[in-house]
């Protein structure tokens, strides 16, 4: 019994451990001499890393796909997404204003690689401590979450 109290005090202190490197290898950072307003326009942002590497054309808004994406969201990502407040991770409305699609949908198809290598979602990573969840979504899937963030910033 002893050691199974051990064992979880252990974990704790690991994962405690872990926690403040990640706060603190983010948060001592320098800062990029890149205004911050340019970071979040879209037009400026770059496609993030990962399978999303051409130009993603929007077209008018496709209902069916945003409905698609609606459900998919709130199967997959209402964990630690909120539309509209923040929770584990960023509030969502907006999104599309703050980023590119190509950023958005590789944020989703690739969280972990996009955390280790853009300096946009390594920024998120270091504001709210928390890796994304691989939800292991098809390109399609990630585009109809995508066409659900534009419904959604589309809305008044």
């Amino acid at each position: 019994m002893k050691q199974n109290n051990l064992f979880k005090l252990l974990k704790y202190l690991i994962l405690t451990v872990l926690g403040i490197s990640f706060f603190l290898t983010f948060s001592c950072k320098k800062e990029d001499s890149q205004p911050k307003e340019q970071k979040t326009n879209p037009t400026a942002s770059s496609f993030g890393v990962g399978p999303i590497q051409s130009k993603i054309e929007l077209g008018a808004l496709d209902n069916a796909l945003a409905q698609k994406g609606e459900k998919l969201f709130n199967e997959k990502c209402t964990a630690c997404h909120k539309i509209e407040e923040r929770y584990v991770g960023p509030a969502l409305k907006g999104v599309t204003t703050r980023r590119a699609p190509e950023w958005i949908m590789n944020m989703i198809l690739d969280p972990m690689k996009m955390t280790q290598e853009d300096p946009q979602a390594k920024e998120l990573l270091a504001e709210y401590l928390t890796q994304m969840t691989n939800q292991n979504v098809s390109q399609e899937d990630a585009r109809a979450l995508l066409e659900y963030f534009r419904k959604i910033d589309q809305a008044k």
